[in-house]
């Protein structure tokens, strides 16, 4: 056994040798990073009433694999009608047979699996009682005259939990006085105390439950939402999966937790001790002030601000911290979406090994041609700075991902195309997400009608859909900016302070989850949000930072580093703030005393909470003068400047110039090179050369969409390099600046001088592959229009794939290449070029480069056309044909009203317009 073993230890050094040696040998090869499964798009693999057998599971998971997918990320949910006979109990002996089946099968294919620690959302099941569910405050407010005993018993007043046990009863009278009456309330509620004189107002707490229910729950996984403000509750919540789990390794990558959305729990039983332990004062004194809304009490903003800090505390250590440890027993790792959490969204992703955001809705992008009917999107506007609190945390601790559930309510059901997915993964990636998770796919079986089974709420990553046949375009898109994104680490100049505390400084309401949709209160007013705006667009780039990770930074050579690890921001600016705690200013000095720069906007104003008020704010303003006098003083790195664009230019900071240009960026440094991530998102081409900050003696471009790479042009002006940089509305760029010598490479294909086009054009024809519900006529036609618009009434509702071929004659083309321009496709495209793969045409602009398959004489031109699922749902819907059938929400549309396609119109469909080829030199 011992020399097995020892057999075993130097097979895998060997391997591990192998793979050091390979590496080095692609890197010297190719500019490209080497592909990793977790570089490649991951999906959201919804398992309906767990119905899940091995044969599909496997035959699956071979075809994610086929069209690029990396790995899925298991959510069991409510099942479909009619399959009862084949739903799975969570986390029964069967269920967990495939669970394993399936982390084994993903092993085989170089696939990863994520699991939900939970069914549906949020975490909760069958496993969490009344004792452990979520938790809110009940409030009854009695009056009582002195010399007159209260009537009323102390009894919870909702009826449908009068029995919740109370938990304090305060008295006020009209004289300012306060007494604690909680143990004088009898078993009975009746209140063994009476005033002997005075008006007096009590205040009773009763311990209440939201009595939630988790949100689509698989079959096994029913039951209440967990209360995830208690360590107790979250233990008790883990035994079932502990002893499902076994001791058997599972396979599973990591463990996730989608967005909070626990509502209305703003308590837990152990509360009142906590926020006494934490925060020095009984909180129960306090209940009058505490319970009422009064935005112009600084006294009740205080108090309020206390007790969400002592939610954020207990959010982060009874829930968070130890669900992570949880996971790493068991040899994964957490995943966790911080956003709606009433707590530090920093410092939430921060405690998880993959912080991970949400994109939610559709964005304006001014592309021309790119697709947006205002009826099928949500009027939701996605905020991309939103997206930077999960990537920041990633970049401060040093985490290698930073994960996105991506495309959720993109646009209305069946109408997405990949063109739209485009620029919407694009603006994730701007803001720092390198790892996309899609919303999703749905587990169906191969004898599901079609469409098969589908979740209400997602772009249907499925093969029911006919764009599925060009879906590796989009995945080997994200894959090579993944795989950029992935390597190395952020390069961003600056670190702003998130000034949380001016947020739970307000007399409005109880708890706070900072939700997605509420960043119109919390987010979108600050001068924190302002600056960052300001500064990205005068090409700065960023990270927040909490007060709690502010704690552990230090200045090392120099440098702000993180438990030691460099950072590469050099400034850290405070913006306009109004709440700052004494212990985060105390940091800040100790920083400046270290050498960091600082810049405050202006100096904050007061402390938070009530505790020790007078003497916090004594000690407060004494370090404040102190801070001022530093300022004040010649080549001190602390400066106060009310525009921080100056303050950053006095200190030679400056921004990328090219974010004058239009383009936005990203930035990453691995070693001495520098990679920039760059897009068009505007109506104009961008043709510059630009001056970067980062210099070096070889640039080189690599493109994203077809995976090949160039020299850059490089000039000279004065002292700046300059490098040329090309781009259409609607394409990005990869730029890799390193000081390595040149390898044997082409010089970049720039279109330098476009040629007089040449029209494809003649009688195309038009035949009809795969799809439904009729397969069309084949069809000839010398205009190009939507195929709706045939003779053929079956096209209308056809949703597949049809092949256009024409055969032309060229003459001999002496220039450097040829584009293939299409004007508009409905939705995406397979090109071949004398029987050759050309590449595939699904995002904007349409055009491809096709001169290395031309020759002189006749040339066939084949385009395989898929359009959107939309047309046949509408006619399943005219002819009320059953296509859906889901137990709970079954299925609605984006409004979140019945689903009904039978109005919709008809969408276009295949090649609409010209098609030309472009010589260019």
């Amino acid at each position: 056994m011992r020399i097995m073993k020892i057999k075993q230890v130097l097979k895998n050094i060997c391997l591990a040798i192998c793979v050091i040696v390979s590496q080095q040998i692609y890197a010297q090869t190719n500019p490209w990073p080497a592909i990793q499964k977790e570089m490649k798009p991951w999906t959201r693999w919804w398992w309906m009433g767990n119905a899940v057998d091995k044969e599909n599971i496997n035959a699956l998971l071979e075809e994610y694999h086929r069209v690029g997918m990396g790995g899925v990320e298991i959510a069991p949910i409510y099942g479909a009608k009619g399959y009862e006979n084949r739903y799975i109990n969570y986390l029964s002996p069967e269920w967990m047979e495939m669970l394993r089946f399936t982390t084994k099968a993903a092993e085989n294919l170089d696939m990863g699996v994520d699991l939900t620690n939970g069914t549906g959302w949020p975490f909760g099941g069958r496993q969490v009682d009344a004792q452990h569910a979520a938790t809110k405050l009940i409030v009854q407010k009695y009056l009582v005259n002195g010399g007159t005993p209260l009537s009323d018993k102390i009894k919870s007043p909702d009826q449908k939990q009068p029995d919740a046990r109370l938990l304090s009863l305060t008295a006020y009278d009209d004289k300012g006085n306060t007494q604690l009456l909680t143990d004088k309330v009898a078993a009975d509620g009746s209140l063994q105390w009476q005033p002997n004189t005075g008006n007096w107002e009590l205040y009773a707490t009763f311990l209440g439950k939201t009595k939630q229910q988790v949100k689509r729950a698989a079959p096994g996984g029913e039951g209440f939402t967990l209360d995830h403000l208690s360590l107790k509750a979250l233990t008790a919540y883990l035994q079932p999966f502990e002893k499902a789990f076994g001791e058997e390794p599972l396979g599973i990558r990591a463990f996730y937790n989608d967005s909070y959305e626990v509502y209305g729990a703003d308590w837990t039983p152990d509360l009142f001790d906590a926020f006494q332990q934490k925060r020095g004062y009984d909180l129960r004194l306090h209940m009058r002030d505490f319970l009422r809304d009064d935005t112009a009490s600084d006294k009740v903003a205080r108090i309020k601000s206390d007790y969400r800090e002592t939610l954020a505390e207990l959010l982060l250590e009874n829930f968070t911290q130890p669900w992570t440890s949880w996971a790493h027993k068991y040899q994964g790792i957490t995943k966790n979406q911080a956003h709606g959490s009433p707590g530090n969204l920093l410092d939430l992703y921060a405690a998880v090994d993959i912080p991970e955001a949400e994109t939610f809705g559709s964005s304006y992008f001014a592309i021309p041609g790119l697709r947006r009917d205002s009826a099928d999107v949500r009027n939701v506007d996605p905020d991309p700075m939103m997206l930077k609190f999960a990537s920041s945390a990633a970049n401060i601790t040093g985490k290698k991902y930073v994960s996105c559930e991506t495309f959720t309510w993109l646009t209305e059901h069946f109408k997405t195309s990949w063109a739209q997915c485009k620029p919407e993964v694009e603006q994730a990636f701007l803001a720092g997400i390198n790892h996309v998770f899609y919303h999703g796919t749905t587990y169906s079986p191969s004898d599901a009608k079609w469409p098969g089974w589908l979740f209400y709420a997602s772009v249907n990553f499925v093969p029911a859909n006919p764009l599925w046949a060009h879906l590796s375009g989009l995945n080997e898109y994200i894959t090579r900016v993944q795989s950029v994104l992935q390597t190395g680490r952020a390069d961003n100049e600056l670190l702003i302070y998130w000034p949380v505390y001016d947020a739970w400084h307000n007399g409005k309401g109880r708890d706070m989850p900072l939700k997605v949709h509420d960043i119109d209160e919390w987010l979108h007013p600050t001068a924190f949000y302002e600056n960052a705006q300001d500064l990205q667009k005068e090409g700065y780039a960023f990270d927040f930072i909490s007060d709690k990770l502010l704690s552990e930074i230090h200045v090392n050579n120099n440098q702000l580093s993180f438990h030691g690890q460099s950072l590469s921001h050099q400034v850290l600016i405070v913006p306009e703030v109004e709440i700052m705690p004494l212990e985060t200013l105390h940091h800040l000095a100790r920083l400046s005393e270290e050498g960091a720069t600082i810049i405050f906007q202006s100096l904050p104003k007061d402390v938070p909470g009530r505790h020790d008020l007078e003497k916090r704010r004594a000690a407060f303003h004494k370090l404040l003068k102190h801070m001022q006098s530093k300022a004040d003083g010649e080549k001190s790195t602390v400066m106060i400047s009310k525009n921080v664009s100056d303050a950053l230019a006095n200190s030679g900071i400056k921004g990328e110039s090219l974010a004058k240009t239009g383009l936005q960026f990203i930035r990453r440094k691995e070693g001495k090179s520098v990679y920039y991530y760059m897009v068009n998102h505007t109506d104009q081409a961008v043709d510059k050369d630009v001056a970067l900050n980062a210099s070096g003696k070889t640039h080189y471009l690599l493109d994203p969409l077809s995976g090949k790479s160039g020299l850059a042009s490089l000039n000279n002006d004065g002292e700046d390099q300059l490098t040329r940089i090309q781009l259409a509305p609607g394409q990005a760029i990869l730029l890799k600046i390193t000081e390595e010598q040149p390898q044997e490479m082409v010089q970049w294909p720039y279109i330098n001088q476009k040629q007089e086009s040449i029209a494809v054009a003649g009688k195309w024809n038009v035949r009809f592959n795969e799809g439904g519900p009729i397969i069309p006529k084949t069809h000839d036609t010398t205009e190009l229009v939507s195929w709706t618009s045939f003779p053929d009434s079956a096209t209308t509702s056809f949703s597949g794939t049809a092949t256009y071929r024409l055969t032309i004659d060229l003459p001999s083309i002496e220039t450097r290449d040829v584009l293939l321009k299409v004007d508009q496709i409905g939705e995406s495209a397979r090109v071949k070029v004398n029987g050759k793969e050309a590449g595939l045409l699904w995002s904007i602009p349409y055009q491809l480069s096709v001169g290395e398959f031309l020759q002189a004489g006749k040339n066939e031109i084949e385009i395989e056309v898929a359009n959107l699922m939309a047309n046949r749902i509408r006619y399943m819907d005219e002819k009320q044909l059953t296509w859906r059938g889901y137990h709970e929400i079954n299925f609605v549309d984006i409004n979140y009203e019945p689903f009904d396609a039978s109005k919709w119109k008809v969408m276009p469909a295949g090649l609409i317009g010209e098609v030309q080829l472009i010589p260019y030199d």
